[in-house]
């Protein structure tokens, strides 16, 4: 069976992956199970970039292929304030400190509108690398709603489906996602193209 190792700790993360790719003959290897304990800055002024950045440190290590991504949340009216550093946005970095910072300075904004965007980077060999980009349009609501994902969630209303990501399963999440998408054009590669890694 075919190795590749998810370039992520985050749990809600790796259930994604993990759900996606069910049905494909492939083992997904986190962090967590590989021991991995060390910190990989991410230093890029981009979402490839940092990508790249956490995809490439683990094959040099490991020697199998890797998928890492990066994530950001976009607001019109905060621009440059998020997006490659919409995770250490607050002092703490924790979710509700970052949620609670996000609804506090927006609070007097009239535009809301958001953007999700998810880059991943496939690093097959230092002479194969992909990179495959989801986004998701939506609003950012005054409340938390839902009890589902991580991050941001609770508060990114999805545009035209009048749910939160935070409201969303699983499954629905996938199709509606910025990493969901992501991921599908990635899961078609894989299908469709027979990689001798192990």
């Amino acid at each position: 069976m075919r190795e590749i190792i998810i370039a992520s700790n985050n749990a809600g993360k790796i259930k994604e992956y993990q759900n996606a790719f069910k049905n494909l003959d492939l083992k997904l290897i986190s962090l967590i199970e590989l021991g991995f304990q060390g910190d990989i800055a991410e230093t890029g002024k981009t979402f490839e970039e940092n990508a790249l950045i956490k995809a490439k440190q683990l094959y040099k290590i490991y020697k199998k292929p890797v998928i890492a991504d990066d994530s950001g949340l976009l607001v019109k009216s905060l621009p440059n304030e998020l997006g490659v550093k919409s995770k250490r946005f607050s002092k703490s970095e924790t979710d509700d400190d970052n949620i609670d910072l996000l609804l506090e300075k927006i609070k007097k904004q009239t535009d809301r509108s958001a953007q999700f965007v998810t880059v991943i980077c496939f690093y097959i060999s230092d002479l194969d690398i992909r990179y495959f980009t989801g986004k998701t349009e939506g609003t950012i609501i005054n409340h938390r709603r839902g009890k589902f994902g991580f991050g941001y969630d609770p508060v990114f209303l999805v545009k035209g489906y009048e749910k939160t990501y935070g409201e969303l399963n699983l499954d629905e999440k996938h199709l509606l996602s910025h990493r969901g998408k992501a991921i599908d054009k990635l899961k078609r590669m894989l299908e469709n193209e027979n990689f001798n890694f192990k």
